[in-house]
């Protein structure tokens, strides 16, 4: 028996849910890309993502996935044997680390612990050690959607300020963008990555990258570079050029639709929204973790990031009963564990289009797994998500 008819509810950090409102803006038959109102969607796009990314600096957007978005800002600004830090809290910095060895950069990975974020006492004692200044950039992700870790990102630049370094600074905002505050010109980021399918609300297939002028000065004698992610082409007259060939169209003014309705909300509704259900998935957490069958990968309250929460689990082999159940038989969709929590975790996302009925309706799913299973739980973590919401979503 099955009660899974219905909408499936995607609780996976990537692709997010796309609202009705984006997949309606893009059922409209394809339009010329040489003249009209598509030059000027491109030209408004470009524009917005300065005020998402918040910075006065140059804005791309690429045919490509979150992947893509990486490879475009290390062809952009590196140079073969050039070295570069990673910064270690989960599996996607390192990730964009393994790029750039393959793109033959000379790459370190300044280990971390999955269950803890960057500490920037460590980076600032790393680039000290780093006389000759021979670090070209460092890596780092603002939250890994593997461990569920949010960065500080301001206290990482501030430790390579207090260092005195001269390596770019790099963060990817993938799963961070338009779900907590991220300002990259006031917290000295130099280049800045997303994606179109977490926070941002549209479908995969868009990838975003947004430079200060010091990168862009680094630009123009970095030899990785090549003609499709080339910033200088794409900074040409022709609208062609913006995207190095023809625009995505549909993805474009799915886009168009998903910044429109964030800036409807407002930024900082949008951050206290994702901050408010982040809060409820934890509270339930909490709770269910009484049992000592699952708890937080993060060991640090203030270190979870407000788009996803990662779940250890610590009972039998595999959380894969627990998910199969919710996928079969209530139309839940958790995400798995990645990388070194690959059968070891679940995830729950909470990013993007996302509400309340839809966070409590993916915990209740997950109690009820629980409890079927017969998976040793803390009784009433549903509870405890609603008494916060109720307590802090005033009428």
């Amino acid at each position: 028996m099955s009660v899974a008819a219905g909408r499936e509810f995607l609780s996976i950090p990537g692709p997010t849910t796309v609202p009705d409102e984006v997949l309606r803006a893009m059922h409209r038959p394809a339009v010329d890309i040489y003249s009209g109102g598509l030059i000027d969607v491109t030209m408004g796009l470009l524009a917005d993502l300065k005020r998402v990314f918040r910075t006065n600096g140059h804005t791309y957007i690429y045919a490509a996935n979150g992947h893509g978005a990486w490879e475009a800002a290390l062809c952009n600004v590196l140079s073969r044997g050039d070295k570069v830090l990673v910064l270690e809290s989960g599996r996607f910095a390192v990730g964009w680390g393994e790029m750039a060895t393959a793109l033959g950069c000379d790459v370190e990975v300044l280990q971390g612990d999955w269950r803890r974020a960057v500490q920037p006492d460590a980076v600032e004692e790393r680039l000290r050690a780093d006389k000759s200044h021979s670090i070209k950039a460092i890596l780092v992700v603002q939250v890994d959607t593997a461990s569920g870790v949010v960065n500080d990102i301001p206290a990482i630049s501030k430790a390579i300020r207090a260092a005195g370094h001269p390596a770019l600074f790099m963060v990817d905002t993938v799963a961070s963008l338009g779900t907590m505050p991220f300002e990259m010109d006031a917290w000295g980021v130099d280049v800045a990555v997303s994606g179109s399918q977490k926070g941002l609300m549209t479908p995969p297939g868009l990838g975003f990258v947004a430079a200060n002028e010091r990168a862009f000065e680094r630009h123009k004698t970095a030899d990785l570079n090549t003609p499709y992610w080339d910033w200088g082409f794409r900074e040409g007259e022709e609208h062609y050029q913006k995207y190095c060939g023809t625009p995505p169209e549909h993805l474009i003014f799915a886009l168009r639709q998903a910044l429109d309705m964030l800036f409807a909300e407002g930024f900082e509704a949008a951050f206290e929204r994702h901050r408010l259900l982040a809060e409820a998935v934890r509270r339930a957490v909490a709770v269910w973790s009484e049992g000592q069958a699952l708890t937080f990968n993060i060991t640090a309250p203030e270190e979870r990031a407000n788009s996803v929460t990662t779940v250890r689990w610590q009972y039998e082999s595999s959380p894969q009963p627990l998910l199969d159940y919710a996928r079969e038989k209530c139309g839940v969709v958790l995400g798995v564990g990645i990388g070194a929590l690959s059968g070891r975790a679940f995830r729950i996302a909470h990013m993007g289009h996302v509400n309340a009925p839809m966070v409590l309706g993916t915990l209740s799913v997950v109690e009820t797994a629980l409890a079927a299973l017969k998976i040793p739980h803390g009784r009433g973590g549903v509870q405890a998500a609603i008494d916060w919401l109720s307590e802090n979503v005033r009428p």
